[in-house]
């Protein structure tokens, strides 16, 4: 097995054992409805033990052929009716308190869920299909719910039926009730055995779910694509595959897992016919101090004690996948966060003076991206950052924002380590238009204003007439307020990327990083918004990173990256007379 699969499934199986304590430390904080809960169970078990010792009193009220004491019966009879009333609202109000505690717990997991992955590191968004991400915090935590909620249904109230009936067979006849103790454990042993070797199975199934999720995602994502290309069969070709093995591996875990129930109840049918078969021969050996009544009492009291560990299994399906769901939420919430910044300094307005110190960083440990890197930007300077697709431009813009801390070297604004500044505070004083533009559910408005919200009317208006956008946006049915759907809805990409602009426009941070702003606009309008950009840029250090080198003509210095490394740097005009690396970039592009 190769060390990683050996790595995993140790992770896994410590993941198992751990489940179960972190279930328990979430549900902790509700102790007052747990000891609800407790105390409405044992009234609803007290009050269900106590109708078959009332029944078994009501066919003792047959004192011989042809009498029968009607007013004991009545009396008998109105109590039974009481005592099922106060067992069916106890057990409506322990549902209440069951359903409160298992939501709050969900409530809890998914929110810190949530803050979890706000506080991951970059790497760990991008090792994993953002689908599975989702499965994690939506389809598991639900599925942990449902099986949390059933346990806690059949918990109590087993337990407490189990030892109440065991008490009360005892005390009516020991020897039957010493039957029942060593034969129903017998039913026990065998839930575990079977649910010990069906936790992997619902474990497989809740990981290819997620796979398919992140599937579903993907071509949802993608469907332009898919259907430009006509690719449709090959999906529906790689979606039949997922999901027969999910259904294969579904199958697998539920059959097996059913096998629990009907065992258990072989087993406590075998131990009511023992009873019923010795209970008459006591009725008869004993010559009436052992009653009808009492055998009647007594096999009631044998269901009642059997009947929660038939409840049990029944759930057992259930609970092992709620369980196998738990370990996946557990597993991401126990995922190391990013190098907390807590005590780091606020760095405050930047003038926009930004170094590279002999700064080195890649992705994977053994495969080397960026080596040695020095670079001096000072305050107010444009600079572009030129190269072939995978010299290490866009993880450059990475390394600036502090979405990834460098391997080696130091990266510092105004002199101090970027390490030793809140995340916060550094991004806060840079502006970022990329390729690929972000807008989120809302209004125009809100997306707009997403970086400066006390933005007035007029300020914001001036930053989409700056931006070039004001025309569109003034056309559509409600202007600014008009809702956009999920990444821009039905806008353009063109338009997205006039809003994502705008946006900057409008917070006008100390510092700009544009990566391939202007790659979705058309040729005019990036002829108006370049002039727009040169105001902007204007006394703001700006970082600039193009595939068109006929953009960065006038940057103030132009570096040209090659296999992570700077193998030139100077104007546009010096880089072509020197003849090398960019100059032959340049010209292959009007060849």
């Amino acid at each position: 097995m190769p060390e990683n699969n050996v790595k995993n499934k140790r992770t896994r199986v410590k993941m198992k054992k751990g489940t179960m304590p972190t279930i328990l430390r979430y549900v902790a904080r509700y102790w007052y409805l747990v000891l609800a809960t407790v105390l409405l169970a044992l009234v609803n078990v007290l009050l269900t033990l106590y109708i078959p010792l009332l029944v078994g009193d009501a066919v003792d009220c047959i004192v011989g052929p042809g009498e029968v004491d009607f007013e004991k019966l009545a009396q008998i009879l109105r109590t039974v009716a009481l005592s099922v009333g106060g067992a069916f609202l106890s057990q409506w109000l322990m549902s209440l308190s069951n359903n409160r505690i298992t939501y709050n717990v969900v409530r809890d997991i998914r929110a810190r869920a949530i803050r979890k992955i706000e506080a991951l590191p970059l790497s760990y968004i991008d090792n994993r299909p953002y689908g599975e991400v989702v499965n994690n915090v939506i389809s598991d935590v639900e599925q942990f719910a449902d099986g949390l909620l059933l346990g806690f249904t059949q918990l109590f109230t087993g337990v407490l039926t189990i030892l109440c009936t065991l008490g009360v067979m005892f005390a009516l006849r020991w020897q039957l009730a010493l039957i029942v103790l060593c034969v129903t454990p017998l039913s026990l042993f065998m839930a575990k055995f079977i649910s010990g070797h069906t936790y992997s199975m619902f474990r497989e199934q809740s990981e290819v779910r997620g796979e398919q999720t992140a599937f579903i995602d993907e071509m949802l994502g993608s469907l332009p694509t898919v259907q430009a290309y006509a690719h449709e069969d090959e999906n529906l070709e790689k979606f039949d595959e997922i999901n027969g093995r999910l259904s294969a591996c579904s199958l697998k875990a539920i059959f097996y897992s059913s096998l629990t129930n009907p065992s258990t109840r072989f087993i406590n049918a075998a131990v009511y016919a023992l009873l019923a078969l010795f209970g008459a021969f006591t009725v008869i050996s004993t010559g009436g101090a052992f009653s009808v009544g009492t055998l009647t009492k007594f096999l009631a009291f044998s269901n009642q004690y059997t009947k929660p560990f038939n409840e049990i299994t029944e759930v057992v399906t259930e609970f092992q996948n709620a369980l196998a769901c738990a370990s996946r939420v557990f597993e991401l919430l126990a995922e190391k966060e990013e190098v907390s910044d807590a005590g780091n300094e606020e760095l405050g307005h930047a003038e926009g003076n930004v170094s590279l110190k002999d700064v080195s960083f890649s992705y994977v440990p053994d495969k080397k991206l960026i080596e040695g890197l020095d670079l001096e930007v000072v305050e107010g300077k444009r600079v572009a950052i030129v190269g072939p697709t995978g010299c290490g431009k866009t993880t450059l813009i990475n390394l600036l924002m502090r979405f990834y801390d460098v391997n080696g070297g130091a990266i510092e604004v105004e002199g101090m380590d970027v390490r030793a500044i809140t995340r916060r505070s550094l991004r806060k004083n840079y502006g970022m238009v990329l390729q690929e533009t972000w807008l989120k559910s809302g209004t125009v408005r809100e997306n707009l204003c997403m970086g400066m919200p006390s933005a007035t009317e007029e300020q914001m208006i001036e930053a989409a007439k700056a931006a070039k956008a004001h025309g569109f946006i003034a056309r559509l049915p409600q202007g600014y307020d008009t809702y956009i759907g999920e990444d821009g809805g039905s806008l353009s990409q063109g338009q997205k990327q006039l809003l994502c602009i705008a946006r900057i426009m409008l917070l006008l941070p100390p510092m700009l990083i544009l990566d391939e702003a202007t790659s979705s606009i058309d040729t005019r309008t990036e002829l108006k918004i370049q002039d727009a950009f040169a105001a902007l840029m204007q006394g703001r250090t700006s970082f600039i990173v193009a595939h068109r080198l006929s953009t960065v003509k006038n940057a103030d210095v132009i570096l040209v990256m090659k296999s992570g490394s700077i193998v030139e740097q100077g104007t546009h005009e010096e880089l072509l007379k020197a003849k090398g690396f960019y100059a032959e970039l340049y010209n292959s592009q009007f060849k």
